[in-house]
């Protein structure tokens, strides 16, 4: 049995899959997974995610146009969204490792660990590599209280058989948002407890102040600057308290608080690879302490979002350093991340905290646009967006959007940005009339 290749890939996420179908062009590479082939964004992540939103967004439409011809709601029946959820997550991992062996990737289930810089172990069996890409992820976080193995996280949710009547959220973040809302929407109480006064701190603070009060009219119930220190069960549910005199019992507690870097079992010492706060410390080049390993995807620390098209650029970037075809630092594109809330909030480029802070360099064009045409025609309750600008250059160089198709907004307004395209350009462009599109001209 060959145990030498020429690039051993430790992660079958989309990072992982991206540098390995890549180097598999011209290399023997062997591709090594502990859990679910695919990863986390199309088993329990991401792609689950949306597709229970997509019963979301239907019923928030519904109620929109309640007053404007459309009579009779819809309701979610979680049992039946779940099992349109799980007719697309179960084929994920065969799919990907068939994919991975029609390619010629050899490819070993089981948790792998270092025991020297070139020198891998998995199960019984040791492998050797001219280099090693590590793409194993995150993983959830899990608060240091007592009673933690009481809670639950995003990958139990997202595969939920019954939505439970009562429900909290610790933490408010990208994941508790989105979650909450989904479950609010399907009908459970659902509670978001947060240690401060702001949720999904790295978006504008004015359309999150806007999403709380949305969310709250869904029935979605905040405690803000509250800490829970304590879960224990009764017969009555799962409470959760702290030593201030907060008390909460709910049918099931979900840990929001972030992901950390999936490294435990690696045994990265071994192979000297230094570790941050964040994840794997790696260079310019994606190139960790140990030059024979890479890292990519949201196992490094970096600043970057941590989201799937990231870590799959990083993989192609990777690959192709190894295959010598660029030599060049890694350089990210502009990086569109978008809440999938009720409403969405959208953003890219130069952040809206950002311009607020250097007036002197940026402008700001924040426009309410609930009136506008495209908005009005799905009743749209409340559309805000913000364009900002590049006083020198007067050039498009972020946007961020609070609306229900604040998503299709931010994948119009990314090129705009990217390409430097100016309003003139713009109104020289003919776009399907009326549309999202069709409107660009007028956040110049």
């Amino acid at each position: 049995m060959k145990t030498h290749f020429d690039t051993i890939v430790i992660g079958g996420g989309p990072g992982g899959l991206a540098a390995a179908y890549r180097l598999a062009e011209q290399q023997s590479v062997l591709v090594v997974e502990n859990d679910l082939w695919g990863g986390t964004c199309p088993n329990r992540g991401c792609d689950p995610k949306k597709m229970l939103y997509s019963a979301v967004e239907a019923i928030d439409h519904q109620h929109t146009l309640q007053s404007s011809g459309l009579v009779g709601t819809s309701y979610i029946n979680w049992p039946q969204l779940m099992a349109f959820k799980r007719q697309y997550t179960t084929q994920i991992p065969d799919g990907t490792l068939n994919g991975l062996q029609s390619a010629g990737i050899r490819t070993v289930t089981g948790t792998a660990h270092f025991i020297a810089d070139h020198h891998l172990r998995v199960g019984e069996t040791d492998y050797t590599a001219d280099h090693f890409i590590i793409a194993t992820g995150q993983t959830p976080t899990l608060p240091a209280i007592e009673g933690r193995d009481l809670l639950q996280t995003s990958n139990q949710f997202l595969d939920l058989d019954h939505l439970p009547a009562k429900i909290a959220f610790i933490g408010a973040g990208y994941i508790a948002i989105e979650l909450a809302n989904i479950a609010a929407t399907a009908g459970a109480e659902v509670h978001i407890i947060q240690h401060n006064k702001r949720i999904l701190r790295d978006f504008p603070e004015a359309m999150t102040t806007e999403l709380i009060t949305s969310l709250q009219n869904k029935g979605v119930q905040f405690h803000f600057e509250t800490t829970v220190t304590k879960v224990y069960e009764t017969t009555k549910g799962l409470v959760l308290n702290n030593a201030g005199g907060f008390t909460l019992t709910v049918d099931a507690a979900f840990a929001a608080l972030g992901r950390h870097a999936n490294i435990d079992e690696l045994n990265l010492p071994a192979a000297d690879i230094a570790t941050g706060h964040h994840g794997i410390q790696v260079d310019e080049h994606l190139v960790s302490s140990n030059p024979r390993v890479y890292a990519i995807g949201d196992v490094v620390d970096r600043p970057q979002p941590k989201l799937t098209p990231v870590a799959g650029f990083e993989g192609r970037y990777v690959a192709n350093q190894l295959l010598q075809t660029n030599s060049d630092p890694i350089a990210y594109p502009l990086i569109p991340h978008t809440v999938y809330a009720s409403p969405q909030i959208s953003q890219a480029g130069v952040s809206v905290q950002t311009a607020q802070e250097n007036p002197d360099q940026y402008r700001l064009n924040q426009q309410t646009t609930t009136n506008w045409y495209t908005f009005n025609r799905i009743k749209e309750p409340n559309a805000i967006v913000t364009t900002i600008f590049d006083r020198q250059t007067n050039q498009l160089v972020g946007a961020a959007a609070y609306t229900t198709i604040a998503e299709e907004l931010i994948n119009y307004l990314t090129p705009l940005i990217k390409n430097h395209t100016t309003a003139a350009e713009l109104t020289d462009t003919i776009y399907n009339y009326p549309s999202p599109a069709s409107d660009l001209k007028y956040y110049y």
